[in-house]
Order: C-alpha cells, then sequence, then structure tokens
C-alpha cells in the first residue's frame, strides 16, 4: 500500500473524529434541582461512553467512537459548572421560573408548560425554556393578566 494512501485515509479518519462543539447559550444557565440531576446524569453517561469507546482496539474505529461522547462530555461539564439552582416559586402569586401555567389562546387551546432551564426545556413533555418567547411573555404575570405574542393573546388560568 502506498503511503499516500495512508495520509489519506488518516485525513479522513481525523476529519470524522473532530466534530464542532455543542454550543453553549450566552443566556444564564439556570436549572430546577431535577435540571441539574438530569445535567449530572447525563455527564455520567458521557463519561461511561467515553470509557467504553477507549477500549476499542482498532485506532480509527477508537477515534471515531470517541468523538460523541467526548463532545457531550465537554458540553455537560461545563454546564454543570455554570449551573445555577433556581429556588422554588412562591406558591400561586405570579408567573416565575419553576412555575407551571395553564393558559387558553385566541382559537380556544388551552396549554400547560412548566418554565424551565434550557437543557432541561421539552416543549412535548410539557416544559419550555425561560428564554423561549411564551416564558419570557408570560413571566411576572398573574392569574387573569392577558400577552399579546405577535398576533395571538394568551390568558394565564392558572399558576402552579
Amino acid at each position: 500500500m502506498s503511503v499516500a494512501f495512508t495520509k489519506e485515509d488518516s485525513a479522513e479518519t481525523a476529519a470524522e473524529t473532530q466534530l464542532p462543539e455543542r454550543p453553549i447559550s450566552p443566556h444564564p444557565n439556570f436549572v430546577t434541582l431535577s435540571g441539574l440531576k438530569a445535567l449530572e446524569l447525563q455527564l455520567t453517561q458521557a463519561r461511561a461512553d467515553y470509557n467504553v469507546a477507549s477500549t476499542i482496539e482498532d485506532v480509527n474505529e477508537r477515534r471515531r467512537q470517541m468523538a460523541s461522547p467526548l463532545r457531550d462530555l465537554n458540553y455537560f461539564t461545563e454546564r454543570l459548572h455554570t449551573a445555577q439552582v433556581m429556588p422554588e416559586p412562591a406558591t400561586g402569586g405570579r408567573v416565575a421560573f419553576g412555575s407551571t401555567v395553564t393558559f387558553a389562546r385566541d382559537d380556544g387551546r388551552v396549554q400547560t408548560y412548566r418554565i424551565v432551564g434550557e437543557d432541561e426545556a421539552d416543549p412535548k413533555a410539557g416544559s419550555i425554556s425561560y428564554v423561549s418567547p411564551v416564558a419570557k411573555a408570560l413571566m411576572g404575570k398573574s392569574v387573569g393578566d392577558e400577552v399579546s405574542l405577535g398576533p395571538q393573546a394568551l390568558e394565564i388560568t392558572a399558576i402552579s
């Protein structure tokens, strides 16, 4: 085999193993207590995945398999380092970080979301990030308040 092929193969392999870093949000890393625990669990899983990949004998395959866990290790280490656990919101009153808010839209839909940190947000599971447009519009408001979100109006019907 020619040396040129070996170098080309090495360059290909290097390109495959250099994944871009996961972007870190410029916003403060506010988290709920459960969000902090989830970040810790994800960091533990990334470490485990990295350790498993590091045992692969073939050096090129090892590099490929370690790339994603290494990127996750870097991301979750940074997110845990900057995490700011927010206190549970006061009951009732006003919408705050950690509140669960139910609101009615103009079109009759009623939705309920918990306002959480960016890494723990999952709209399908009923949580949205505190930096999302909906959460920003709802923050500080009370039951009965109506907020505009573009052409729509949202009326807060419950806060817990």
